[in-house]
């Protein structure tokens, strides 16, 4: 018979990730409760990594719902997003750091193949590729009911499904 298989991956699309951006400092530069402030978004690609910089306390939390809706508009997961501490800054200002998840972790990886071995599938291989997981079986039932079952569960990142064959 032959082998079935599709790929358990995350991660964000780095250029709708520049674009949200974009479209969040155009906002913050136009809206009335930003009128007069220095409030900057910086995103750096090789490390996927946002550096939010404010005023206060409550110009940052408006430019993080500012960016939110950005990136839910672009399709951007925000289950991806891993805020740092919101740490003081020169002149009083404040900063925070805003790392997106590219890629499975290790331990969550192990953590996905424990709960589809836990689950009794027949035939279904679940294999570590890097930072992504490949699923493969006989049967392309046990394959989507695989699926069904990581869609259901919560391991605290967004999974994506391709590579279906």
């Amino acid at each position: 018979m032959p082998q079935h298989s599709f790929d358990v991956s995350t991660g964000a699309d780095l250029q709708e990730v520049d674009n949200a951006v974009n479209q969040a400092m155009k906002e913050i530069q136009t809206r009335y409760d930003f009128k007069g402030s220095n409030c900057t978004i910086a995103f750096d690609r090789t490390k996927s990594e946002l550096v939010l910089d404010a005023d206060d306390d409550y110009k940052m939390k408006a430019m993080v719902d500012v960016l939110q809706t950005k990136l839910v508009r672009r399709s951007v997961p925000l289950k991806n997003l891993k805020y740092g501490e919101v740490e003081p800054a020169s002149g009083g200002r404040v900063r925070q750091h805003v790392a997106l998840q590219q890629g499975i972790p290790t331990d969550t990886a192990r953590e996905i193949v424990k709960k589809v071995k836990a689950q009794g599938f027949k035939k279904v291989q679940v294999a570590i590729q890097g930072d992504e997981l490949r699923v493969s079986s006989n049967s392309r039932d046990d394959l989507q009911t695989v699926i069904q079952f990581l869609r259901g569960e919560d391991f605290g990142i967004e999974l994506a499904f391709g590579n279906y064959r």
